[in-house]
């Protein structure tokens, strides 16, 4: 299965009047992506409590809107997310309970309501995830995250990813294209194109089928990360300055990658091998954000679920003057 990237949709949520819009913008989407009516009221619930609970107790903040594709149906991804100074979990998930002194009913609900509900707040501020997905399907989620936002909310992005999984083993790529804006995505999508018909060729190959599908275009930065589950190991392949991470409980690692502009010129770009990775979690990031951050300073955080990380990860170190990415996979052989 192939999951095209896309960017994340930002709604801001600064006073009540936004509310309304936000319902009707999701529970579109949800209907546009096969939800029943029952489904995408879900979904409308969902998002108006997200938002009013934005409102309580932090004043202000944002609503992330995804579509996640899946086979044969998609689901919708949202997600809360506020710069306030935190508060009580465990007292705002009992009903009855609120930080804004009505009567309480949102986060109970949320939870109830979502297939997959996560969230995590310490004193920088709150995200709050819940995935929703219609309720005739059995099909697992995916462990994985995605935040990324264009220069000025430009509808064309420089940066494209893009996940493919196959049984257990999962392949993922971002690239960089030179710059941003229109030009920029066009050399990314081209080398998307190669990848997405191959993900799991032999890296060597791969990057030689990206680089002369991309010629012609400005170029960019490219790497991509292959999990194979039978033998838990990973191997990154990587040229230009696209970040990536193994983290662990207890540790993390950097993943190397080799100079040069895919498309233009590039010497080498020999796969670097991991072993003993399940159960660890993949970070790749586009150079829109900041490299000094390090999951150790948000305890728990690294048991969070990847679509809660990324967002953070966007919150906090996206240095505002370049597309952006952040891509988290949670490295598990259970996926089926």
């Amino acid at each position: 299965m192939n999951i095209n990237g896309s960017l994340t949709q930002v709604l801001l949520i600064e006073d009540s009047s936004q509310i309304g819009y936000a319902r009707r913008t999701a529970q579109r989407l949800a209907e546009q992506h096969g939800f029943s009516e029952s489904d995408a009221g879900r979904v409308a619930l969902v998002v108006t409590e997200l938002a009013s609970n934005l409102l309580k107790h932090a004043g202000r903040g944002e609503l992330h809107l995804r579509v996640l594709p899946r086979q044969g149906d998609a689901g919708i991804e949202l997600l809360a997310v506020d710069r306030a100074r935190g508060f009580d979990l465990e007292a705002c998930l009992t009903d009855g309970f609120s930080t804004g002194g009505t009567q309480g009913i949102g986060l109970g609900a949320v939870s109830r309501q979502a297939d997959v509900f996560d969230v995590y707040a310490d004193h920088r501020g709150a995200v709050l995830l819940a995935r929703l997905y219609p309720r005739n399907t059995r099909q697992p989620d995916l462990l994985y995250g995605v935040s990324q936002h264009s220069l000025h909310d430009d509808p064309a992005c420089g940066d494209v990813w893009h996940l493919a999984y196959h049984g257990a083993d999962i392949s993922a790529l971002i690239v960089d294209g030179l710059g941003h804006g229109e030009d920029a995505e066009i050399a990314g999508r081209a080398g998307e194109g190669a990848f997405a018909r191959a993900p799991f060729s032999t890296p060597t190959m791969l990057m030689e089928d990206l680089h002369r599908d991309m010629i012609g275009t400005r170029g960019g930065a490219v790497a991509f990360a292959q999990f194979h589950a039978d033998s838990a190991s990973l191997r990154f392949t990587g040229v230009g300055n696209i970040g990536a991470s193994l983290i662990a409980a207890d540790k993390s690692r950097g993943l190397a990658s080799h100079p040069g502009i895919v498309g233009v010129q590039y010497r080498k770009a020999q796969p670097f091998d991991y072993a003993h990775v399940n159960g660890h979690l993949l970070i790749m990031y586009s150079d829109g954000l900041q490299s000094r951050w390090n999951l150790q300073d948000y305890p728990g955080l690294v048991h969070r679920h990847p679509a809660v990380i990324a967002a953070i990860l966007h919150r906090d170190f996206c240095r505002g003057r370049d597309d952006v990415t952040v891509l988290v996979v949670a490295l598990e052989a259970a996926h089926g």
